[in-house]
């Protein structure tokens, strides 16, 4: 392979979110991933620090031209360039958009389980949050479009934010849905902000449809926000864009986003923006395909090691959805036993929504070897959890029969 996705690089020590936890931990949780960023994004960078001055940045034209190049030639979407919006990263954009587009008491839908941080984004805002949970069968999502037009019909609705293609489940929309939600939103004067900032990473041969492409009242009530940032492993960079084919809507986001002082670019933004997007195809491609033999690698190892859980159904990003429910209702608990007896830290399912519960959810972007030593923490702590309940369950039994004394 002529990039080597095998590397492990040593994370401790250089201020990273994911890594700062003790010394005996793996962590597995926070979206982001343990590769090296794509060379041509490295020597775009090293070019700019060798220039030495790292002054107020404009936005040139060549950003632009990078990300309606990579979206039509990668996608099928037509982008006209007066359509983009730089900012500073997603979720600065979305937390824009609630307070611009909506007012305080107003109902923000989510349909979950879904990426945490929107809750913050709203209920930081002073917005309710209402939950659409999604339908789930045992083997995969689909949207229940009874209970989101209910949602969505509430005088006090007037905003959703989708996610697309879907955390933590990893589910690619087909455009019949997503014209669906579109039409509905419509109907009820719901504005939809797009959430697609994990729409490279999908399994390959799998495609993903932007919202705004579904239909033309989808493009016409939206803001896609989009990103280079999870693709190539950029998150630090702080480097995004929002994509509004509406005029009007364009410029309520464009006044939100420099109020909110989120429309410049720091220093290393834009080079790193159009050396992904000019350059980093073939790097992504070749990721796609070692995370895909990376899920694989878990998919089988849960079937043959621990038959009582189940990783659902995925076609985009790194992230596994577990499915525990079969091990305990309450798979927070387990996740927090597991760390604290393997050091294996996931994510709670519960942070996604109350329909998260029973599950967890697992970062599978690094390389193989760590991808193995997390299966077998994750296979120990299973059998050691359980294995406790087992034990309560006897005690219990017993101490109900009177055969210990109280």
């Amino acid at each position: 392979m002529k990039f080597d996705f095998d590397k492990v690089i040593d994370r401790r020590g250089t201020g990273s979110l994911k890594w700062d936890v003790p010394e005996n931990e793996l962590p597995m949780w926070v979206a982001d991933m343990d590769f090296q960023t794509a060379p041509c994004i490295r020597e775009a960078l090293a070019a700019r620090v060798e220039h030495g001055i790292f002054g107020y940045s404009i936005i040139p034209d060549e950003w632009a031209d990078a990300y309606v190049n990579w979206w039509g030639n990668r996608h099928g979407f037509a982008i006209d360039r007066d359509w983009l919006v730089f900012c500073s990263g997603v979720i600065p954009a979305i937390s824009t958009a609630v307070r611009k587009l909506t007012t305080p008491a107003e109902n923000v839908v989510v349909q979950t389980p879904v990426y945490n941080i929107f809750f913050n984004s709203i209920y930081n805002n002073g917005r309710n949050i209402l939950e659409s949970p999604l339908k789930y069968d045992g083997e995969g999502y689909a949207m229940d479009f009874e209970d989101l037009e209910a949602k969505l019909a509430d005088p006090q609705t007037s905003l959703m934010i989708l996610c697309n293609p879907q955390n933590p489940a990893g589910k690619i929309w087909d455009k019949e849905t997503l014209a669906h939600v579109g039409e509905l939103c419509a109907k009820y004067g719901v504005t939809v902000i797009s959430d697609e900032i994990h729409c490279d990473l999908t399994d390959p041969g799998k495609e993903y449809v932007p919202f705004a492409t579904a239909s033309d009242t989808c493009r016409d009530i939206s803001v896609t926000c989009i990103a280079p940032t999870k693709t190539f492993n950029i998150a630090g960079i702080q480097t995004a864009a929002i994509v509004v084919p509406d005029k009007f809507l364009r410029h309520k986001m464009w006044r939100g986003l420099n109020t909110d002082e989120v429309a410049e670019p720091n220093a290393f933004a834009v080079d790193a923006a159009i050396a992904a997007f000019t350059n980093g195809g073939e790097w992504l491609d070749s990721l796609r395909q070692y995370l895909y033999e990376n899920k694989q690698y878990v998919r089988k190892f849960v079937s043959e090691n621990i038959p009582d859980m189940k990783v659902v159904y995925s076609e985009a990003t790194y992230l596994l959805w577990l499915d525990c429910s079969k091990i305990t209702d309450n798979a927070k608990q387990l996740s927090a036993f597991i760390r604290k007896n393997t050091g294996l830290y996931m994510s709670p399912g519960l942070s996604y929504g109350k329909n998260g519960k029973a599950f967890i959810r697992l970062n599978i972007a690094c390389p193989r070897s760590i991808v193995e030593e997390g299966m077998k923490r994750l296979a120990e702590g299973t059998t050691a959890f359980r294995k406790m309940n087992a034990e309560m369950v006897n005690i219990d039994n017993a101490a109900k029969k009177g055969d210990i004394d109280e």
